[in-house]
Protein backbone atom coordinates (compact mmCIF):
# COMPACT_ATOMS: atom_id res chain seq x y z
CA UNK A 1 0.00 0.00 0.00
CA UNK A 2 1.39 3.42 -0.77
CA UNK A 3 2.62 5.55 1.64
CA UNK A 4 2.92 9.45 2.50
CA UNK A 5 5.03 11.74 4.50
CA UNK A 6 4.12 15.04 4.95
CA UNK A 7 5.42 18.55 6.71
CA UNK A 8 2.97 19.75 9.03
CA UNK A 9 4.67 22.83 10.52
CA UNK A 10 1.58 23.64 12.71
CA UNK A 11 1.94 20.21 14.63
CA UNK A 12 3.22 21.23 18.43
CA UNK A 13 2.31 18.98 20.79
CA UNK A 14 0.26 15.86 21.99
CA UNK A 15 -3.33 16.81 21.43
CA UNK A 16 -2.24 17.94 17.78
CA UNK A 17 -0.93 14.32 17.15
CA UNK A 18 -4.07 12.40 18.71
CA UNK A 19 -6.35 14.39 16.99
CA UNK A 20 -4.54 14.16 13.51
CA UNK A 21 -4.33 10.38 13.69
CA UNK A 22 -7.74 10.12 15.32
CA UNK A 23 -9.28 12.27 12.09
CA UNK A 24 -7.39 10.35 9.68
CA UNK A 25 -7.79 7.40 10.63
CA UNK A 26 -11.71 7.75 10.17
CA UNK A 27 -11.31 8.73 6.40
CA UNK A 28 -12.05 5.44 4.62
CA UNK A 29 -8.98 3.73 2.80
CA UNK A 30 -6.59 5.10 5.39
CA UNK A 31 -4.78 2.28 6.90
CA UNK A 32 -2.24 3.56 9.33
CA UNK A 33 -1.46 7.02 10.25
CA UNK A 34 1.68 8.83 12.45
CA UNK A 35 2.31 11.93 13.24
CA UNK A 36 5.48 13.51 15.13
CA UNK A 37 5.76 16.58 17.33
CA UNK A 38 9.28 16.63 17.21
CA UNK A 39 9.40 16.18 13.41
CA UNK A 40 6.00 17.89 12.56
CA UNK A 41 5.55 15.11 10.21
CA UNK A 42 2.42 12.52 9.22
CA UNK A 43 3.11 9.64 8.09
CA UNK A 44 -0.22 8.21 5.91
CA UNK A 45 -0.57 4.83 4.63
CA UNK A 46 -3.64 4.42 1.79
CA UNK A 47 -4.94 2.00 0.21
CA UNK A 48 -4.81 4.19 -3.10
CA UNK A 49 -3.17 7.10 -3.99
CA UNK A 50 -6.46 9.09 -5.25
CA UNK A 51 -6.73 8.93 -1.48
CA UNK A 52 -3.92 11.61 -0.90
CA UNK A 53 -6.05 14.91 -2.18
CA UNK A 54 -8.94 14.08 0.62
CA UNK A 55 -6.05 13.43 3.12
CA UNK A 56 -4.57 16.85 2.65
CA UNK A 57 -8.07 18.28 2.26
CA UNK A 58 -9.15 17.04 5.75
CA UNK A 59 -5.58 17.81 7.31
CA UNK A 60 -6.19 21.82 5.87
CA UNK A 61 -9.91 21.99 7.09
CA UNK A 62 -8.52 20.04 11.09
CA UNK A 63 -6.47 23.22 11.06
CA UNK A 64 -2.85 21.45 10.16
CA UNK A 65 -1.93 22.58 6.52
CA UNK A 66 0.41 20.41 4.95
CA UNK A 67 3.74 22.04 3.70
CA UNK A 68 4.77 21.52 0.18
CA UNK A 69 2.45 18.49 -0.62
CA UNK A 70 3.95 18.22 -4.33
CA UNK A 71 7.29 17.66 -2.59
CA UNK A 72 5.95 14.85 0.27
CA UNK A 73 7.43 11.75 0.10
CA UNK A 74 6.56 8.59 -1.13
CA UNK A 75 7.50 5.34 -0.33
Amino acid sequence: MPVKTYSVPNISCGHCVMTIERELKELPGVKNVQANEQTKAVMVEVESLDLLPKVEALLEEIGYPVENPAQAQSA
